[in-house]
Protein backbone atom coordinates (compact mmCIF):
# COMPACT_ATOMS: atom_id res chain seq x y z
CA UNK A 1 0.00 0.00 0.00
CA UNK A 2 1.86 3.41 -1.17
CA UNK A 3 1.14 6.51 1.15
CA UNK A 4 -1.41 8.24 -0.86
CA UNK A 5 -4.01 4.64 -0.15
CA UNK A 6 -2.98 5.29 3.48
CA UNK A 7 -3.77 8.58 3.50
CA UNK A 8 -7.02 8.03 2.61
CA UNK A 9 -7.77 5.22 5.59
CA UNK A 10 -6.48 8.08 8.27
CA UNK A 11 -10.05 10.13 7.95
CA UNK A 12 -12.05 7.00 7.18
CA UNK A 13 -11.08 5.64 10.57
CA UNK A 14 -10.18 8.90 12.45
CA UNK A 15 -13.37 11.09 11.97
CA UNK A 16 -16.09 8.33 12.80
CA UNK A 17 -13.92 7.36 15.82
CA UNK A 18 -13.48 11.39 16.70
CA UNK A 19 -17.28 11.38 16.39
CA UNK A 20 -18.37 8.76 18.11
CA UNK A 21 -16.01 9.05 20.87
CA UNK A 22 -17.93 12.35 21.33
CA UNK A 23 -21.51 10.61 21.46
CA UNK A 24 -20.16 7.82 23.86
CA UNK A 25 -18.94 10.08 26.34
CA UNK A 26 -22.22 11.81 26.45
CA UNK A 27 -24.25 8.61 26.49
CA UNK A 28 -22.03 7.34 29.61
CA UNK A 29 -22.29 10.61 31.23
CA UNK A 30 -26.17 11.02 30.42
CA UNK A 31 -25.37 15.16 29.75
CA UNK A 32 -24.91 17.45 27.04
CA UNK A 33 -24.14 19.98 29.18
CA UNK A 34 -20.75 22.02 27.72
CA UNK A 35 -21.93 20.37 23.85
CA UNK A 36 -22.33 23.02 21.37
CA UNK A 37 -25.35 22.16 19.10
CA UNK A 38 -23.34 25.22 16.65
CA UNK A 39 -20.47 23.21 16.45
CA UNK A 40 -21.70 20.10 15.29
CA UNK A 41 -24.23 21.24 13.32
CA UNK A 42 -20.98 23.13 11.47
CA UNK A 43 -19.10 19.89 11.36
CA UNK A 44 -22.32 17.97 10.06
CA UNK A 45 -22.56 20.68 7.18
CA UNK A 46 -18.91 20.56 6.75
CA UNK A 47 -19.03 16.33 6.28
CA UNK A 48 -21.81 16.67 4.19
CA UNK A 49 -20.19 19.20 2.05
CA UNK A 50 -16.99 17.33 1.49
CA UNK A 51 -19.17 13.88 0.97
CA UNK A 52 -21.29 15.21 -1.84
CA UNK A 53 -17.91 17.18 -3.26
CA UNK A 54 -15.84 14.48 -3.91
CA UNK A 55 -15.82 11.97 -7.22
CA UNK A 56 -14.16 9.27 -6.00
CA UNK A 57 -11.77 7.66 -8.89
CA UNK A 58 -11.88 3.70 -7.25
CA UNK A 59 -14.20 1.80 -5.27
CA UNK A 60 -11.79 2.16 -2.61
CA UNK A 61 -11.98 5.26 -2.16
CA UNK A 62 -15.73 5.50 -2.25
CA UNK A 63 -16.01 3.57 0.90
CA UNK A 64 -12.96 5.91 2.25
CA UNK A 65 -15.28 8.39 1.33
CA UNK A 66 -18.61 7.21 2.95
CA UNK A 67 -17.05 6.51 6.24
CA UNK A 68 -14.66 9.57 6.86
CA UNK A 69 -17.93 11.46 5.89
CA UNK A 70 -21.14 9.75 5.66
CA UNK A 71 -20.65 7.92 8.67
CA UNK A 72 -19.76 10.91 11.01
CA UNK A 73 -22.55 12.84 9.54
CA UNK A 74 -25.14 10.46 10.84
CA UNK A 75 -23.09 10.54 14.19
CA UNK A 76 -23.28 14.36 13.92
CA UNK A 77 -27.07 14.34 13.25
CA UNK A 78 -27.11 12.31 16.68
CA UNK A 79 -25.13 14.74 18.49
CA UNK A 80 -27.03 17.44 17.44
CA UNK A 81 -30.35 15.55 18.00
CA UNK A 82 -29.23 14.91 21.88
CA UNK A 83 -28.18 18.84 22.62
CA UNK A 84 -31.26 20.07 20.88
CA UNK A 85 -33.62 17.49 22.83
CA UNK A 86 -31.74 18.18 26.07
CA UNK A 87 -32.66 21.91 25.76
Amino acid sequence: MNARALAGWLPAIILPLATGDQLWTMIRSGSTENISAVTWTLFLLANLGALFLQRPQTRIAGIQMVLAFGVTSVLDVVIVGMVLAAG
